[in-house]
């Protein structure tokens, strides 16, 4: 919500874009902050809207525009105290290309628009084959909607001050109240950020309940394949290739990148590229490429080869791989017994949650073995992350790779405690939110950094 408090406020403010997978809460964010910031919402639809969207086929003259927003939801969008919300916008694309004439024309006037990645990508493809259909390049600001970080989940399941502890690094609380988290941490694990499972899951403390939630997004997703893409044999593999993330997450190798033949035998690059482009910009899979070396900017040396892919959300994934609530009751079987799926899955989604861009390293297998799971930027410098499920954090390779490249820190996410040791601070990782905050101060000024013991 703070993001869109700070787009109030810019001096430069543009039409905001909220981009994001269906269903991770776009409308009601949207809904919510007008609600709080501004006397009344213009709320308009485009989903099954013919009227909205031939008036959009007309000139897209910003005072025509205004009028017929006005007259359709009961509002004057003129007043600078309504926010004018294009809702489902990837379903006109005539309305993506007014974008840039409220920017031009009348930019005192707040304009949203929501649209998946999935729309607003087609949208932009589309507009090359229509009339009077442009991308606003330069004419609109964006904000890339996720699912539920943990702490947003620890929140909206009750725990307030807990959240906050996370959100604000508190060192202290998070030692405190550790079970606690690690308990909450394996709801989250099967529940995930998704927000109608959590809010099911808030609601009646159900986990079979949230599972029927994340059953029917799924169904939901696999139906878009086919409402949004003209071929059938794209169709075929974009769903093969959705249904191959999970299980190659769970492959047990030194290198866990993507490989092509295990979506389909004798399946190669060609084949498949588009359909991994399509799930990347619907919002459905994250794309971490493998970088040769911990270079600055990481982008400069990652090697499109190889790359893993991750699911938006791990209770998704927990839905796709037939996780039981039982295991939830069962100790730490969670945690020792998955082989990390589960922890560097949450991981990623939470770095990705905190606009980090996620790499990973491995050796090219003749010099050197190896890998490194996860590597971000941090105040300009590298930072190679490690993931373990549990408190056991035997393994070298962190601290070879640290050795050979000459880095001031590295990273380890388990479940052992907030403590710095030498080159390597151990983050819980039920702290994944605060972590990026404690690591810039760390690295900002590493003598003065005060961590729980």
């Amino acid at each position: 919500m703070q993001e869109l408090y700070d787009w109030k406020e810019k001096s430069t403010r543009k039409p905001l874009i909220i981009r994001g997978a269906r269903q991770v809460g776009k409308t009601w964010l949207v809904l919510a902050f007008g609600a709080d910031r501004y006397d009344s919402v213009a709320h308009v639809v485009f989903l099954d809207n013919e009227d909205m969207k031939r008036a959009f086929e007309g000139s897209l003259d910003a005072e025509r525009l205004l009028t017929i927003i006005g007259a359709s939801t009961g509002t004057n969008p003129r007043d600078g105290r309504t926010l004018v919300f294009l809702d489902e916008i990837q379903e006109c694309p005539r309305a993506i290309t007014a974008l840039k004439m409220f920017c031009e024309q009348r930019p005192d006037v707040p304009v949203v628009a929501a649209g998946s990645l999935l729309g607003v990508a087609l949208s932009r493809e589309r507009g090359k084959d229509v009339a009077g259909t442009s991308w606003p390049v330069g004419k609109v600001d964006h904000l890339d909607l996720h699912p539920l970080s943990f702490d947003e989940f620890v929140r909206e399941v009750g725990n307030p001050a807990l959240a906050d502890a996370l959100t604000q690094g508190d060192a202290d609380l998070i030692s405190v109240f550790s079970e606690r988290l690690t308990d909450l941490l394996r709801a989250y694990y099967y529940v995930g950020g998704m927000p109608e499972a959590v809010s099911r899951y808030s609601e009646t403390g159900d986990f079979a309940a949230a599972r029927a939630v994340q059953r029917a997004l799924i169904a939901d997703y696999e139906h878009d394949f086919s409402k949004h893409v003209g071929s059938a044999a794209e169709v075929e593999r974009i769903r093969q290739t959705w249904r191959s993330v999970p299980v190659q997450l769970a492959r047990e190798n030194d290198l866990r990148r993507f490989s092509y033949a295990s979506v389909r035998e004798g399946g190669r690059g060609r084949d498949y590229r588009d359909a991994i482009a399509w799930l990347v910009d619907a919002g459905l899979v994250t794309k971490v490429p493998r970088v040769t070396k911990p270079g600055i900017p990481l982008k400069g040396y990652a090697d499109e080869t190889y790359f893993k892919l991750y699911l938006l959300d791990v209770g998704l994934l927990g839905a796709t791989t037939g996780l039981e609530p039982r295991v939830l009751v069962e100790g730490d079987r969670l945690f020792t017994e998955y082989k990390g799926v589960y922890a560097e899955q949450f991981v990623c989604q939470q770095l990705v949650a905190s606009s980090l861009e996620p790499y990973y390293w491995s050796a090219d297998g003749k010099q050197k073995k190896g890998e490194v799971d996860f590597l971000i930027e941090v105040a300009g410098r590298p930072v190679p992350i490690e993931v373990k499920a549990d408190e056991n954090v035997a393994g070298g390779s962190l601290a070879a790779f640290v050795r050979d490249y000459r880095l001031e820190r590295a990273v380890r996410f388990s479940l052992r405690g907030l403590k710095e040791q030498d080159w390597l601070v151990n983050v819980p990782l039920y702290a994944a939110n605060a972590f990026p905050g404690i690591l810039d101060e760390q690295l900002k000024s590493p003598d003065d950094l005060k961590l729980g013991e």
